[in-house]
């Protein structure tokens, strides 16, 4: 495999497709709202997808530099890339591709402070924060799975809203909660093969603190408030007359059986078997949730 192959390797592509389908909801959001430009919303995508990537790279180093890649039991879906500490790439080109890629995206990002406008800087810098300390700092507090719902679920949707309209709403801060929760249970499944790993590098993720069947517990709470949540905003907007979410984002309930499926393989926790499985149903709940809610705000505009 040639090196280029390797640093694109590293950025675990395979996941980068949460950054394609966060763009599309963001950028259909700004599109229902009467704003819309397509090389934007590209290049805005492309800017998101250079940071997953990057943060992907930087926990790849992190993990190797305090022995838990070297513990970690690795999944299709957790673990790492696997690069590093199986010697097909060097510890410094892991921090290279995540150096180089974030460097890029900021790029991306200083292009939209000038044509969006400043108000997108704070929003930037706090996401940036978020995912640059999650794996180094934030792991090791309490809870840590709230930050990346934060930084990779909940602000990519307001920053993909601003650069097509150069404002922010309450409205999509609302309707970007699912997005956050959703981000959020990625990561808190996604740890249940690496608790005994975590638990010796000092991380304190949810199932390390609380243990497994609690974090099943919380993961299953926490996917039924996005159904919750999605149908709340409906009828608030039903009530309100304002469009908090369209009556047609309700499409996103075609999710619900990988949803089902996730939670129930959450439940068995103790069998890598039926575990893994839950992990691919969950990434497909998430990754067709976020494409039903954009079809909802396209079709509610288009009929």
């Amino acid at each position: 495999m040639s090196k280029l192959a390797l640093w694109f390797k590293e950025t675990r592509p395979q996941f980068l497709i949460l950054s394609v389908v966060l763009t599309f909801l963001g950028t259909a959001i700004a599109w229902y709202y009467g704003s819309f430009n397509i090389w934007y919303a590209l290049l805005a995508g492309l800017g998101l997808t250079l940071t997953h990537g990057s943060v992907n790279a930087i926990n790849d180093y992190f993990d190797y530099k305090s022995g838990i890649d070297l513990n970690v039991k690795r999944t299709p879906f957790s673990g790492g890339s696997g690069l590093v500490p199986e010697g097909k790439l060097a510890l410094k080109q892991a921090l290279g591709v995540g150096i180089v890629t974030s460097l890029v995206a900021l790029g991306i990002g200083i292009f939209f402070f000038i044509v969006s406008g400043w108000q997108l800087i704070p929003l930037v810098v706090i996401a940036g924060l978020i995912l640059v300390l999650y794996t180094p700092v934030l792991l090791k507090t309490v809870w840590p799975e709230w930050s990346p719902g934060v930084g990779l679920g909940v602000m990519p949707i307001l920053g993909l809203y601003f650069v097509q309209t150069g404002e922010y709403s309450w409205v999509v801060l609302l309707a970007a909660i699912p997005s956050g929760i959703m981000v959020h249970n990625l990561l808190l499944i996604n740890e249940f093969p690496d608790v005994e790993a975590d638990r010796i590098g000092g991380r304190r993720t949810t199932p390390v603190v609380f243990g497994l069947e609690t974090a099943g517990k919380f993961y299953a709470a926490a996917t039924i408030a996005v159904y919750i949540w999605i149908v709340g905003c409906v009828i608030a907007t039903l009530v309100s007359g304002t469009v908090i979410m369209p009556v047609w984002c309700l499409v996103a309930f075609l999710s619900l059986p990988f949803a089902i499926k996730a939670i129930k393989g959450a439940r068995q926790y103790g069998d890598m078997n039926k575990l893994i499985p839950a992990l691919g149903s969950n990434v497909i709940f998430i990754m067709l949730t976020h494409v039903l809610l954009g079809i909802g705000y396209i079709l509610d505009k288009a009929l």
